[in-house]
């Protein structure tokens, strides 16, 4: 790799004028988001719901959307913090070739930040798995707590992804609201596990590897290969990776630079002297 591994996370930056930006759960930790992950890169808690569970199981269906309807509140007012209006001032500067997160949040957007690849997903939308028609979550959130009243009542500890650790509850009783359209499963408009991202994202961001010449993974374990493939398409195209995650990444091997500091602290030099 052609960076020195002495250098500032400032120099690479400055090095490198074209970067692909991959973002993950550590971003958005400073805006009230909780990760997934520890410092090892191993499960904080029970792995999300997998895909086949949710479409499978009333009663997985039904403990989800409970503990979403919980989650929500919160989650659904989360704001940017000062690590995505830096990566938005990145942009502006006409400095990043792509933004591609693997958060759900729409914190990037938010911020100001305009090319976005949203490889999971947004959280703030609900698709219908019959007849393909999106929806607004806020709207869904609006009907859950028309049908169960008493849910909305219960306060939790929040959890990645707008979850909440609802634990020892009864969720046999919880209605779930259908398609308005068609009846259909409701389901929030993002990848879970065991799922596939949509192949066009995935097309348009490794196009964009190639097009960038450095890759900058911003609070990223990479621990999923729907993420790490482009720390390996970078590397095995010969551009520079450098990472800020507080602990170990997949991609430790590959990195030309390793900023084990929390994001907004490694930022905070973007915003030096700017408005943020």
């Amino acid at each position: 790799m052609s960076t020195h591994p002495s250098c500032t996370l400032g120099e690479f930056i400055e090095r490198h004028s074209r970067l692909f930006v991959l973002t993950g759960a550590g971003c958005s930790t400073d805006s009230g988001i909780p990760d997934y992950r520890d410092e090892n890169g191993d499960w904080k808690r029970a792995p999300p719901v997998m895909f086949q569970a949710f479409v499978s199981d009333l009663n997985t269906r039904r403990r989800y959307w409970a503990r979403s309807l919980v989650g929500r509140r919160r989650f659904g007012h989360a704001r940017p913090n000062d690590a995505h209006r830096a990566l938005a001032r990145l942009e502006r500067q006409g400095r990043t070739e792509v933004l591609v997160t693997q958060n759900v949040d729409g914190l990037h957007q938010a911020a100001g930040s305009a090319a976005v690849i949203d490889l999971h997903g947004r959280m703030d939308q609900v698709r219908c798995l019959a007849c393909e028609r999106r929806s607004d979550r806020e709207r869904l959130q609006r009907r859950l707590l028309e049908l169960n009243p008493h849910w909305g009542r219960l306060d939790a500890r929040d959890a990645p992804d707008g979850d909440a650790d609802l634990e020892g509850l009864d969720f046999s009783g919880f209605e779930i609201p259908d398609c308005e359209d068609c009846g259909g499963l409701l389901k929030p408009d993002v990848v879970f596990f065991g799922e596939s991202v949509p192949r066009d994202r995935v097309a348009a961001a490794l196009e964009a590897v190639q097009r960038a010449d450095a890759l900058l993974v911003i609070g990223s374990s990479l621990m999923v290969y729907s993420g790490y493939r482009f720390a390996q398409a970078a590397s095995q195209a010969g551009k520079p990776i450098a990472a800020v995650n507080l602990g170990r990444t997949r991609a430790d091997a590959l990195l030309a630079l390793k900023v084990n500091q929390p994001c907004v602290a490694a930022l905070a030099f973007l915003l030096d002297g700017a408005a943020s």
